[in-house]
């Protein structure tokens, strides 16, 4: 620690039931100092003078929350290519405990597609109110046809350098969803690994050997795991097979207890663990309003009950918050509340390669930190050791 930051004014949550990797203090101190955490301790310690103290009484202390596939919230999407829409989900996101997300594209034309990662890379950062950007998860438009659901097949092509370079200089793509099975979809994995971003499979028909030569090129997890695939068979596995037995992929989950029933949320938790299992919300614009007519990707969607439909009835991304996921997936998978948590704040940030600064209460880390009380609504956000929101 440099001697700027051990004068520093701390700020000091205390006396918490603190969730740390591996273990949980009943009663704990977090200190921060300069946006990071700087000491966890068990116990409680006196405020010094000039210190900013947050009594955590009776609440859970919790890393803040990271949501690497989102669309949209608030009546506002990432393809709308503003600021004003990235702000706005940046602080709908921060009052449900997600310190740091991913804004996620739409299968779209080329200069759509562009307009939005440009956007994206003007936001990157934490938000004002809000929580941080991360960069940019690229969802298609290098999908198959045949398992395109709400994406738009007419915008559904092969990936090519000439488009796809560009893209990668645009902005941070931190994440990329492709159809491994497509022949130039493949030749895309090296070259997004090579620039720092992780490969996820997904809008896929890829069989399982197809699956096993795309991870052996460095593909790491699955996009919304079920969704946008073809179901387990036991004699042809496909995608959900390889995903469910290859130790080498994550898995994304949407557990909103509509895209998939509850006790398949068991099973990928049972078989993946939450060491290898993301907790995603997929929201799109209707995130945090009433049911109604919606867009997502330039396709009319109705919001009935919190369903998100085409009018094919296709399933068009959710209304879920990640908070509500982390419930879901305790109530679903038999979970406490500290392997619910995991799957939604360090196993997304190591997929990303962020695990050094985010996704968990340790020194040295980011100070992206959540207060929740007994019934896991979120009382307090900090994103970098700023409050952002507070019940």
């Amino acid at each position: 620690m440099s001697r700027r930051e051990s004068s520093a004014a701390a700020t000091i949550i205390l006396g918490g039931r603190v969730v740390m990797p591996f273990r949980v203090l009943e009663r704990g101190t977090v200190i921060i100092r300069n946006g990071r955490i700087v000491e966890v301790s068990e116990g409680a310690r006196a405020p010094s003078a000039g210190e900013t103290v947050i009594q955590a009484e009776g609440l859970t202390v919790a890393p803040g929350l990271v949501d690497i596939h989102v669309h949209g919230a608030v009546g506002y999407d990432t393809m709308d290519a503003t600021p004003e829409a990235i702000q706005a989900m940046a602080r709908f996101f921060a009052r449900h405990g997600v310190t740091g997300f991913l804004p996620t594209t739409m299968t779209a034309n080329r200069e759509d597609t562009l307009a939005a990662i440009r956007n994206v890379t003007r936001c990157l950062g934490p938000c004002a109110g809000g929580a941080e950007v991360l960069g940019l998860h690229l969802e298609g438009p290098y999908v198959n046809e045949s398992q395109a659901g709400a994406q738009l097949v007419s915008a559904i092509r092969p990936a090519g350098r000439e488009e796809y370079e560009p893209f990668f200089q645009a902005g941070p793509v931190r994440l990329i969803t492709l159809a491994p099975e497509v022949p130039e979809n493949r030749e895309l994995i090296p070259y997004a690994l090579a620039r720092g971003a992780a490969v996820s499979l997904g809008h896929s028909q890829a069989s399982y050997e197809e699956v096993l030569e795309a991870v052996a090129l460095g593909a790491s997890q699955a996009t919304h795991t079920f969704n946008g695939m073809p179901p387990l068979h036991h004699r042809q596995p496909g995608i959900v097979g390889a995903v469910l037995s290859c130790d080498d992929l994550r898995a994304q989950l949407i557990v909103d207890l509509i895209h998939i029933h509850p006790a398949v949320v068991k099973i990928v938790v049972r078989a993946k663990g939450p060491e290898r299992t993301i907790l995603v919300t997929d929201a799109m614009r209707a995130a945090g309003l009433s049911d109604g007519l919606y867009d997502l990707g330039g396709q009319a969607v109705t919001v009935q009950r919190g369903e998100a439909r085409l009018a094919s009835g296709r399933l068009a991304g959710s209304t879920l918050t990640l908070e509500w996921a982390v419930r879901n997936a305790m109530d679903a998978a038999q979970l406490p509340l500290e392997q619910a948590l995991q799957m939604a704040t360090i196993t997304p940030a190591q997929s990303l390669g962020l695990a050094g600064r985010k996704g968990s209460l340790e020194p040295g880390k980011d100070a992206d930190v959540i207060l929740l009380d007994e019934g896991l609504e979120v009382a307090l956000t900090m994103v970098r050791g700023e409050v952002v929101y507070r019940m």
